[in-house]
């Protein structure tokens, strides 16, 4: 199971990676806003700034705006970050599916940059290239 810290760890591994692939700041040029993401009752705010992540805020805080959330829980969202997630498991789609996830806010939002979205939230997952 996942804890903040293991949560804060990893998102700051995930800004990394991002940060080293062009194509994901292409994907995401015309997105600057912010997210919350919601693992159990930890909060963190991913401020995106033309598609990268500029901040990674950790909550809760009720002065925060946000365009769209993605709530989860930290043991669905530990088998989705696995190499080779099992079916429900592998989108964040899957885990609204399935009953562990839900993505609440601005849906219109979500979906125009839903492939940045969904590659960012893949970077959790261990890197199999090396």
């Amino acid at each position: 199971m996942l804890d903040t810290p293991d949560v804060a760890t990893r998102l700051d591994a995930m800004r990394a990676r991002h940060n080293a692939l062009p194509h994901l700041a292409r994907l995401g040029a015309l997105f600057s806003e912010t997210v919350l993401l919601e693992i159990d009752d930890a909060e963190f705010y991913l401020h995106f700034d033309n598609g990268r992540l500029a901040e990674i805020q950790p909550g809760p805080s009720r002065k925060t705006p946000w365009r769209f959330a993605f709530r989860s829980d930290g043991d669905a969202l530990d088998a989705f970050w696995q190499v080779h997630p099992v079916p429900g498991f592998h989108d964040v789609f899957g885990l609204v599916k399935i009953g562990r996830g839900r993505i609440e806010g601005d849906i219109l939002c979500l979906v125009k940059n839903l492939r940045f979205f969904k590659e960012f939230m893949a970077l959790g997952r261990p890197d199999i290239a090396k």
